[in-house]
């Protein structure tokens, strides 16, 4: 990292972890669930709280869905130390941290197509279903500048990833090992267009806004080994945090709660009359916090909550839990 990026680096004296949603829609009960939990372990344990609006998914971002998302958090009684800072006011330091890698061989141009990318994958597909890239254009081009002229085409940036077995210990989900090269290959960093990726963006926010402890949906376990990459690559392997990773919220079929399984928006049980304490009251019941009331705040949750006593399985919600919560509307 340079001396300017060295210089933003925030100390870790203080714990602290971050709340970090996507405007690229609405805060649903399975992000907000995910949120509480976050809050419970940040203000039982002393931790410092972060917002963070990750808005760097362009296409994806609905104006005003920031506002909405900081809303609805507030709403059901949620706070933050600092915030909220915007992805996308820092494009000029993700570009640094990816030069950089540029330079140091540890990342390189790709113009493969996703079309190509699944064609010539000879790796497993993971679980995700998306094929693990096969480093068809490592070593190919001596440049961006010189990928773009054989091709045509603006190149795609990728993390070269070694092949070895990245280890880590998960507060929630256990000891974890991913091998590099089978299973993560060479992602992608920075889009076509110039956008940094996710892996990149967070790991460089993390480390520079000294974020300490990471609470999230296990559906990113995946995305901690690349991080871990990434830290290392960049000089900051003293600085990755504690990963926590919670089973999802999921619709009766499995998958992932979405809009396939109705409007489980947070801000539709707001619009309904249903009050935050009800709301609040489902969440605690799905971080394993039996007999909670339907007139309680989050702070009323700190005696009761343990991380430990959560459930190791995916929640289910359920049409149940969707007519419970609208019951409360008569008692606003």
């Amino acid at each position: 990292m340079t001396n300017r990026g060295r210089s933003r680096l925030k100390s870790r004296l203080m714990p602290m972890t971050r709340l970090a949603p996507s405007p690229t829609g609405a805060l649903h009960l399975g992000n907000a669930r995910t949120f509480l939990v976050n809050w419970l372990l940040a203000r039982q344990r002393g931790w410092k709280l972060l917002l963070r609006i990750e808005d760097l998914d362009g296409p994806r971002i609905k104006r005003g869905a920031d506002r909405q998302l900081i809303e609805d958090l507030e709403w059901f009684g949620l706070d933050w130390d600092e915030g909220p800072i915007y992805q996308s006011s820092r494009l000029e330091i993700y570009t640094d941290a990816i030069d950089r890698l540029i330079v140091s061989a540890d990342a390189y141009p790709c113009t493969c197509s996703r079309k190509e990318v699944d064609a010539a994958a000879s790796a497993p597909h993971v679980e995700d279903g998306s094929a693990v890239y096969p480093g068809t254009c490592r070593g190919k081009y001596a440049s961006i500048q010189a990928a773009q002229a054989a091709t045509g085409r603006a190149p795609a940036i990728r993390f070269k990833a070694p092949d070895e077995i990245v280890r880590f210990e998960d507060e929630f989900a256990g000891p974890r090992a991913f091998d590099g090269g089978q299973r993560l290959g060479d992602f992608v960093i920075a889009k076509a267009d110039g956008t940094p990726a996710y892996q990149l963006a967070v790991v460089v926010d993390d480390a520079e806004m000294g974020i300490t402890h990471v609470v999230r949906g296990d559906d990113l376990l995946d995305s901690t080994p690349r991080q871990i990459l990434l830290y290392r690559a960049l000089g900051l392997a003293d600085r990755v945090p504690r990963y926590t990773h919670l089973p999802l919220v999921v619709g009766p079929d499995g998958r992932r709660l979405a809009k396939r399984h109705g409007d489980t928006r947070v801000a539709t049980y707001r619009e309904q009359g249903v009050p935050p304490s009800r709301v609040l009251a489902l969440l605690a019941r799905w971080c394993g916090i039996e007999g909670a009331a339907a007139s309680l705040w989050p702070g009323d949750l700190l005696n009761s909550f343990c991380l430990e006593a959560m459930p190791r399985q995916s929640i289910v919600f359920q049409e149940q839990d969707h007519q419970w919560l609208l019951a409360g509307c008569a008692t606003v």
